[in-house]
């Protein structure tokens, strides 16, 4: 697909889709595309493109074991030792999102590429200086083995028009020091979640060219082996419990089916596990299985999953939404898997639950807070879930937060936060991070940190 396809492409998609972290005003689609935003034009193709590709949109979080915690009646909140509540305006450090990880919140801003930060105190314990400019879409995405991840422009230099050059660095950062150990140039402005990811012994990353995923070394960034797929074909990409896998289709307009193959980690050898029917599009992982969505119309109200584990084994469920889910286009829902849980919420403001074992809709209740109009191109932020508590959280863009029982949808929880007023730009959506039972809710770069009141 050439650029001027790709831009096209974009201008439809985004006249259309509010992206979790986006908020698309009206003419954002010529903001994107026009010459000063060329770099950002790459990345929000990227993010848009995998959007409009994934036809029940973007995962919103994921659980641990399957069933986890989810028959037990709402536990009281915890709070972590040492922490306290707490407020902060991370200006140009955390505009762009934030990563937990354990006991430290990894973020980035318009000032800094990738910022650390103690989820018990909110203080900064590092940053690391953007490359040029810092108004992308991406944050830290992995934190494994003492190293952070994250994204950062190729190169400062600007053209001779005065906007900066384009290209995209794979980095890796020591986790306790800040130090930066090493950078790896990617072929596109890729930062979605599909771009790099952690697995066993190294870093799965979409490098040197478009249709190659390697294997880095995590401490050095050299290459250990890579895996390439042949011209025509289009690979999603996951892990499942430390194992990369790849869902492979023909990249035309008509449906052709889905070839899923795992890979070993130790040397690339690729392994085809199962052929499904028809285009599928990867929507997260819950444990060992991948959560995948066969195309739909936005006109279909029934969304159709199928869960597949490394050995190729199947279920597949077709479930009744109750209104018209979150996301636009229709197609792409607002949804949270955690376990065996399939969470969904309508611009109606109706939370429901289903099993992804039954296929049965478990129940569905008002989500809590108030929606944004659909009209409005801004999103609730990814709906989080304690296991430990048994609850399910949403925010919305104005501060208001919600927790429902995850085993039965009764609002449990219900207060309001001072994160500001949405902002400008592709990062204005409102974020909602667990740190064990506490929550950190951040818009722009206001975070607050505090402990639900839960089950007492």
């Amino acid at each position: 697909m050439t650029t001027e396809h790709v831009e096209e492409k974009v201008r439809e998609t985004l006249h259309a889709v509010a992206l979790d972290r986006v908020r698309a005003p009206g003419d954002l689609a010529e903001q994107v595309v026009r010459r000063r935003g060329r770099r950002r034009f790459s990345q929000a193709a990227g993010a848009a493109v995998a959007v409009a590709a994934i036809t029940v949109g973007a995962v919103l979080g994921f659980g641990g074991g399957e069933g986890a915690g989810q028959e037990r009646p709402v536990r009281p909140a915890a709070s972590p030792e040492g922490w306290k509540a707490w407020q902060k305006d991370a200006r140009g450090a955390g505009e762009r999102g934030c990563l937990v990880d354990g006991s430290a919140l990894y973020c980035a801003g318009s000032k800094y590429d990738a910022a650390k930060f103690d989820a018990n105190t909110g203080e900064r314990l590092w940053a690391v200086k953007v490359n040029g400019e810092g108004d992308g879409i991406d944050h830290p995405f992995a934190v494994r083995d003492g190293v952070a991840y994250a994204y950062r422009n190729h190169t400062a230099k600007k053209q001779p028009n005065g906007d900066y050059m384009g290209g995209t660095d794979l980095m890796a950062v020591d986790a306790d020091t800040g130090d930066v150990l090493w950078t790896k140039k990617m072929p596109q402005d890729d930062r979605t979640d599909q771009a790099a990811m952690p697995v066993d012994g190294a870093v799965f990353a979409n490098t040197p060219s478009l249709r190659t995923m390697s294997a880095l070394d995590p401490l050095t960034g050299e290459e250990k082996w890579h895996y390439t797929w042949k011209k025509g074909i289009v690979c999603e990409r996951t892990v499942l419990s430390g194992v990369p896998h790849l869902l492979c289709t023909r990249d035309t307009e008509k449906p052709h089916d889905t070839d899923v193959f795992r890979l070993s980690p130790a040397t690339g050898a690729a392994e085809k596990v199962t052929t499904l029917p028809g285009r599928h599009h990867l929507t997260g992982n819950t444990g060992d299985r991948m959560v995948l969505a066969g195309e739909r119309k936005p006109s279909d109200k029934n969304l159709r999953l199928t869960t597949v584990n490394g050995s190729g084994a199947q279920t597949s469920h077709t479930y009744r939404m109750p209104g018209k889910e979150a996301g636009k286009p229709a197609k792409v829902a607002k949804i949270a898997v955690v376990g065996d849980r399939l969470i969904s919420v309508t611009w109606q403001g109706k939370a429901s639950a289903y099993s992804l074992t039954t296929g049965k809709s478990l129940w569905t209740a008002p989500v809590g807070i108030k929606m944004p109009r659909e009209e409005s191109f801004t999103g609730i932020a990814s709906p989080v879930v304690s296991e430990r508590q048994g609850v399910v959280y949403f925010l919305n863009p104005a501060g208001e937060l919600s927790g429902l029982d995850l085993r039965t949808g009764e609002r449990v929880w219900h207060t309001r936060v001072d994160i500001g007023e949405p902002g400008p730009g592709l990062a204005a959506a409102p974020q909602l991070l667990l740190y064990k039972d506490v929550l950190v809710a951040l818009q722009g770069s206001k975070m607050v940190s505090l402990l639900p009141r839960t089950g007492h």
